[in-house]
């Protein structure tokens, strides 16, 4: 799935390759949760350290499994205002809980590329059809498929329809099949910020994997673009067969 360029990696927090946290981890959004509800403003990846390991906001039994959901949280997430991609996401994050599982699985999915790679197999399942994890890994880059063994795709794939779960495009425990999403304001914001990053613009930024992943139509995600610049978090104009999207407050202090 070539949708980010290896030049967007390094500078805003993006993850390229075929490495990933979903062969170990799920997002962890009760984890993420967790943390960020006792995180003080402008935290940095010390003070999330000092949270995790330390004051144990996540309840961990030892010094070993809180240094390992450090690691994971910051594979998934960044857990620094130096990443872009995570900075934004906290920018929003507390404006609207109802958005944080849309904006923690954006964020996850532009972090981690296996769970990047079970994207097509959301974006291609119909409402109310079945979806397994063998399913999800069936329809990944066959790169991933020769690149792990049997008994890490299948914990891909489980791994995958639970954070699918928890990001609301998934319902059921055993049996899961394909719900809609609710797509917020705040989420559209974070949606055309990683479509801008990947260097799209105008309308086409309202059909990237990002937005595909809101569940929306295009008329309501314009609608939310309207509510989301009245809030001023982007600046959205459109007219006359022309849309143009800024990214005053989100990329401040940022050279794109």
């Amino acid at each position: 799935m070539a949708i980010i360029g290896p030049e967007n990696a390094p500078r805003h927090g993006f993850r390229t390759g075929q490495g990933g946290t979903h062969s170990s981890r799920t997002m962890m959004l009760n984890e993420l949760r967790n943390l960020l509800d006792v995180a003080e403003r402008n935290p940095d990846l010390a003070t999330f350290r000092n949270l995790i390991v330390f004051d144990n906001v996540l309840a961990k039994a030892t010094i070993a499994t809180r240094e390992k959901s450090l690691r994971h949280l910051r594979e998934l997430y960044g857990l620094s205002p130096t990443i872009l991609l995570f900075r934004a996401m906290m920018d929003l994050w507390k404006q609207d809980v109802d958005a944080q599982p849309l904006l923690a699985v954006l964020c996850a999915v532009a972090r981690d590329p296996l769970l990047r790679g079970t994207v097509p197999a959301i974006l291609g399942g119909d409402r109310g059809s079945l979806v397994t994890p063998q399913g999800l890994v069936a329809r990944m880059d066959p790169a991933f498929r020769e690149h792990y063994n049997h008994q890490v795709l299948a914990k891909v794939g489980r791994n995958a329809a639970s954070t699918w779960t928890q990001s609301g495009h998934l319902q059921g425990r055993a049996r899961k099949t394909r719900v809609q999403a609710e797509s917020r304001p705040t989420t559209v914001a974070y949606a055309l910020l990683l479509g801008h990053l990947c260097d799209i613009r105008g309308d086409a930024l309202f059909s990237t994997l990002w937005c595909q992943l809101l569940d929306a139509p295009d008329h309501v995600l314009r609608e939310q673009a309207q509510a989301a610049s009245r809030q001023g978090w982007i600046e959205y104009r459109s007219g006359g067969g022309v849309t143009e999207v800024g990214f005053r407050h989100l990329l401040r202090d940022i050279d794109t």
